[in-house]
């Protein structure tokens, strides 16, 4: 009999997964909790009994993720997680701590398939999709490592989250479940490189949630280069989307820019920015490219993009230079990879 990986399931399921074993469904309840307790031994679930647990070790089990290593930033404190996989697989995730709480990016996929030209984790090619189990667990043991609380998650690194739509679908109502983290939607921000039917199903499934786009240029041709999605999405598509998930959510969306020096941080960049962003819901998130020995790609420099936000807040387009976290770790934002 193969066994049911416990973390995989909603709360819902696991009352009837209870259920099928002639438990009564509270039992399902009951197991959801010491799971995003980040119990891993049912014996150490001392409300369940003895017949059930051993049952339970028949039938399932819990842990899939497990970190592996651990690179910490002296500077600011920020942790990179290497976190081993069922299947032999690596992915890495950040652990940040700011002034409003603890925040953790995950990654999504082993690998990426979206090929942005910037970015290291698409390096190595696309492997496969993260189960929501996979997710969860690097919640749960990047809580158990660091003995703190995860306030805050941002499904940012490794993959594009919304090609794994159903995976992520499912992380998302775990984690969000009163009975388990019971994390606020609105502490959640998930991030997308403009996969277009996604984000439509996304506004209605999950109008509460954060939504990063990466944008990265406001140029047609050039932003296919440095993101080949742009061939399948046109950018004026991708605007177009963004505006219409704005009035559909009334959340306004955050469009991340990776500035490459002689690349997209010119004038005239500048100029586009102003002319196709203005009057949109919106905020842009400048980001300092953070460098990746593979792409030849140099960074504008913190003074540039705190040059281009202020240009950007006189034309009423709110924009923030982001924090340079990680960045002595390889774990900054287009620096996550799946190694050893």
């Amino acid at each position: 009999m193969k066994k049911q990986n416990l973390l995989e399931l909603t709360i819902e399921e696991l009352k009837a997964f209870a259920a099928g074993m002639g438990e009564p469904p509270f039992r399902g309840k009951q197991l959801f909790r010491w799971m995003n307790q980040g119990v891993k031994s049912f014996d150490n679930m001392t409300d369940l009994s003895l017949s059930f647990r051993e049952e339970l070790k028949k039938r399932a089990y819990l842990s899939c993720t497990e970190i592996i290593k651990v690179q910490e930033d002296k500077k600011d404190g920020t942790k990179k997680f290497l976190f081993a996989l069922e299947d032999g697989n690596a992915v890495e995730g950040v652990y940040m701590k700011y002034k409003y709480g603890n925040s953790l990016c995950i990654s999504s996929q082993v690998g990426c398939k979206m090929g942005c030209s910037f970015c290291a984790s698409a390096l190595g090619g696309f492997v496969r999709n993260l189960s929501s189990a996979e997710m969860m667990g690097q919640v749960l043991e990047a809580e158990g490592f660091t003995g703190e609380k995860i306030n805050h998650v941002v499904v940012m690194g490794m993959g594009e989250p919304l090609d794994n739509y159903e995976n992520l679908r499912r992380f998302l109502i775990n984690i969000h479940e009163p009975s388990g983290k019971n994390m606020s939607y609105r502490n959640i921000t998930v991030s997308t490189s403009g996969i277009l039917p996604a984000m439509r199903r996304f506004a209605v499934d999950f109008p509460q949630v954060n939504l990063a786009v990466s944008l990265h240029s406001l140029d047609d041709e050039e932003r296919s280069i440095i993101m080949p999605v742009n061939k399948i999405y046109a950018l004026e598509d991708l605007l177009r989307e963004s505006r219409s998930y704005t009035e559909a959510t009334g959340r306004r969306i955050t469009f991340e820019y990776t500035l490459i020096k002689g690349r997209n941080d010119g004038d005239a960049h500048l100029r586009l920015m102003k002319e196709k962003l203005r009057g949109m819901l919106c905020h842009v998130n400048l980001i300092p490219l953070n460098a990746v020995d593979e792409t030849g790609y140099v960074g504008s420099g913190r003074r540039r993009a705190e040059e281009m936000a202020a240009d950007l807040a006189k034309a009423g387009i709110p924009a923030t230079v982001r924090r340079e976290l990680g960045r002595e770790i390889d774990g900054a934002c287009g620096q996550l990879r799946r190694r050893h």
